[in-house]
């Protein structure tokens, strides 16, 4: 059992159709987070829901470059970018949240990724680490300290989330049954290790 305080938020990342089964950028077993949060959520006064929302000619997908497959790496000006296959589309099905989900619980939600010439994992800021989602001005003005972290995927959009937590000022913690993880060549663990390092606590 955890003990929930009013100065708690519960931030939902990316729970998308798209990371999900038969999903265009599928996390193996994406699905087995959705009851877990469903019952996590009922136990917070503050719920924060993220979504992938990238246009079509996102900078992140590999059908912008001739030649490029899906995980292989470019350098665009903020850093190294993993390509990505289309997905979360803005306004198609796969950007929609899973069904399952009960959405109307989120008093906000964030959507990241929606400029084209830059990625967006975190919750709180995009890969340049410079530009903000708005969420951390929103729940310091809720008078929240800690958050809890859950979805998809473990070490990527729930990864960045944690450490930009961290670095916003605000305790965190990992709810492990809550997420998945895709691992490209051991960088789940790698994840995990550094959350650890960093701060976060792992549940």
């Amino acid at each position: 059992m955890m003990d929930i305080r009013q100065t708690d938020a519960l931030i939902v990342i990316d729970v998308q159709n798209d990371f999900c089964a038969g999903g265009a950028l599928a996390v193996p077993d994406g699905d087995a987070v959705v009851r877990p949060i469903l019952e996590l959520q009922s136990k917070f006064n503050t719920v924060v829901y993220t979504q992938d929302w990238h246009p079509s000619d996102h900078s992140s997908f590999a059908s912008q470059y001739e030649g490029k497959n899906p995980l292989e790496t470019i350098e665009l000006p903020y850093g190294t970018q993993v390509l990505w296959p289309d997905h979360c589309v803005s306004g198609g099905h796969g950007a929609e949240f899973h069904k399952d989900l009960d959405v109307n619980a989120a008093q906000m939600i964030i959507r990241k990724g929606f400029r084209s010439a830059i990625d967006s994992y975190s919750a709180f800021f995009e890969n340049d680490q410079v530009t903000p989602t708005g969420l951390e001005g929103y729940l310091k003005s809720r008078n929240i300290d800690r958050v809890f972290l859950c979805g998809l995927a473990t070490d990527f959009c729930v990864y960045y989330s944690a450490i930009d937590a961290v670095k916003s000022g605000f305790q965190a913690v990992l709810i492990s049954d809550a997420c998945r993880g895709i691992d490209l060549g051991g960088s789940l663990s790698a994840a995990l290790e550094d959350m650890k390092a960093k701060g976060v606590e792992i549940k």
